[in-house]
């Protein structure tokens, strides 16, 4: 035993050496970013840039809360992530189970097309997106913004959904039906608590991609910036000419937070969304 201990020593702390490098890579930009949030102007124009600061300084977030229309691109971020997230999750699991418990005609072609969906990439489909929003009348409105993303969310989320849904044994169906439940109890009552995880995790993506977005956001709301979002707000610390770079890190700072509190949220939830649910 001791013997197997110090052969397999070696490479499990090889293992463990790599995945904290691989960690320190993908932190340290989330780590500059907060640093040159509370770096004073000096320190961030300085031409030998350190990683650390000796002043930290509020200045930056002064100036953003300051802004006069942040509070109102903070509560259209969260009127489009949350909407995009809960009709997203309630389309799919409908529809993942619909493909999954049921057999109908083209079945097997249409979830090929929610494959095929995810291979276009989002920027090809933003001018035929933009005259369809203007000839439904929604540019410059926050219903631009929901519902691309909630066609973007959708077909991987039904995807990733149908392997929950499968996972759920069919006797377990049938022994809901013979004791007396309808089809919606059991969908309701039975099936959904048992794919939840992977609704966290599905809903994840989708939150992330919605909250995050500026492509369509600096494309369909062209004139009015009462319904813009968050990272429109980066816009305004953004000078060509002039940038004011603490503005853009404590902007960009104060929109991480949100999403962070949604992940620690659900992130009991998420792990068991990615690792699989259901076992017969």
């Amino acid at each position: 035993m001791n013997l197997r201990a110090r052969v397999w020593r070696p490479g499990r702390l090889a293992a463990e050496t790599s995945a904290l490098l691989i960690a320190v890579v993908v932190a340290f930009p989330l780590y500059w970013m907060v640093l040159s949030a509370f770096k004073p102007a000096s320190e961030i124009e300085s031409t030998e840039p350190r990683p650390w600061t000796t002043a930290p300084s509020l200045d930056s977030f002064r100036r953003v809360f300051g802004q006069q229309d942040f509070g109102r691109y903070f509560v259209n971020s969260l009127v489009v992530a949350g909407s995009v997230v809960l009709v997203s999750a309630f389309i799919a699991f409908l529809a993942a189970t619909a493909v999954t418990r049921f057999r109908f005609r083209f079945r097997t072609t249409l979830l090929i097309m929610f494959l095929v969906a995810q291979m276009v990439p989002v920027e090809a489909l933003t001018i035929p997106l933009f005259f369809q929003m203007r000839d439904f009348g929604l540019l410059n409105s926050l219903g631009s913004l929901i519902l691309p993303h909630i066609a973007f969310s959708l077909p991987f989320a039904i995807w990733m959904l149908r392997g929950f849904v499968k996972a759920v044994p069919e006797a377990l169906e049938e022994a809901a039906y013979i004791d007396g439940a309808s089809r919606a109890r059991f969908l309701w009552q039975i099936l959904f608590p048992l794919v939840l995880p992977g609704l966290v995790a599905t809903s994840v993506f989708s939150f992330i991609s919605a909250w995050n977005d500026f492509l369509y956001a600096k494309s369909f709301i062209i004139s009015d910036t009462s319904q813009s979002t968050l990272p429109m707000a980066l816009l305004v610390f953004y000078k060509p000419d002039d940038p004011d770079w603490g503005g853009v890190m404590a902007a960009s700072t104060v929109m991480t937070i949100p999403v962070l509190v949604f992940f620690v949220l659900v992130q009991r939830r998420l792990v068991s969304g990615l690792g699989g649910a259901v076992k017969d």
